[in-house]
């Protein structure tokens, strides 16, 4: 086991906030995993999307840290979906079966990526107040995979993985980054075949974000300068896409920034969602002790 699964920190998470699984889709086999910290009564929440090797407690530090501040952060893990369509529909279902009218998300890699498609699915009746978009893109052709992606439902786990593996680089790494790596392989280790290989064909099939679409939305986009997946092509193209966005820039942070540098992500993610407070989109209560994560009241 990695230092973050031993440590103090991911055990009082584990002993202290649920593990729900909701079924809104007419499959009952299509499970959403979810954690919910802080407020129950705030309807504008954060939501944290993983990217494909992640699951919804990848977020941990961000369900701990930014709930005590005040925050209702849910993190959530999507079921098998093949297609984009399939995920925004889900995604829609659970909002409404939660009954958040309007979310923000912080999408990670593949996560901001699906943020994005369901900003632009929902635009015409809003769904999403603001977008965090880490580490993300905008079109999945820059992944050079679009024509396998469709055989991937058939390609064994071991193979998927190794193509996930691909991009975690721990030879120039600190040991919080390295820390971070080995704690998302753990987590990658626990998909089942169908479960990567639907979030790889979500994260290669042919498809791109029509930014005009969120032209309403507010957005932030957080990067790191160290080496990670994406490209500094990739995020000049993001920039330009964005051209208003808020950018949010991370000396060190690699591939999963919140795991390894969670104090930095946070206090970025707290002056993105300043800018709702005291509106009806504040992810944002006065905090009470009640509200925080492990008291009698964090559980529903």
């Amino acid at each position: 086991m990695g230092e973050i699964q031993n440590s103090q920190e991911y055990q009082s998470f584990r002993s202290s906030v649920p593990q729900k699984k909701l079924v809104v889709d007419d499959d009952d086999k299509k499970e959403w995993t979810m954690y919910d910290t802080g407020p129950r009564h705030l309807k504008c929440p954060l939501i944290c999307l993983p990217p494909a090797s992640g699951k919804a407690e990848v977020f941990f530090k961000q369900l701990l840290s930014l709930s005590t501040a005040g925050f209702r952060v849910i993190a959530v893990e999507y079921p098998i979906y093949w297609t984009m369509k399939e995920f925004c529909e889900g995604f829609k279902r659970l909002l409404d079966h939660l009954q958040l009218d309007k979310v923000h998300i912080f999408g990670a890699s593949l996560g901001g990526f699906l943020a994005q498609k369901f900003a632009e699915y929902t635009h015409k009746s809003p769904r999403v107040a603001s977008l965090i978009l880490c580490n993300s893109f905008y079109e999945t052709s820059i992944f050079q995979q679009t024509n396998s992606a469709p055989t991937f439902w058939m390609m064994p786990a071991l193979f998927l993985k190794k193509m996930v593996m691909g991009n975690f680089d721990k030879s120039l790494t600190d040991p919080e980054i390295a820390d971070s790596i080995d704690f998302m392989v753990e987590k990658l280790d626990s998909l089942s075949q169908q479960e990567l290989a639907s979030r790889l064909t979500l994260n290669c099939m042919n498809c791109y974000v029509e930014p005009q679409k969120l032209s309403g939305v507010e957005v932030t986009i957080m990067d790191v300068f160290d080496d990670c997946a994406l490209s500094q092509e990739v995020r000049e193209e993001m920039y330009k896409c964005y051209p208003n966005a808020k950018r949010a820039h991370l000396k060190h942070g690699g591939n999963f920034p919140y795991l390894s540098k969670s104090l930095e992500v946070n206090i970025f993610i707290q002056i993105h969602l300043k800018v709702f407070d005291d509106t009806q989109y504040s992810a944002k209560s006065v905090i009470t002790d009640v509200d925080r994560p492990g008291s009698s009241n964090s559980v529903e």
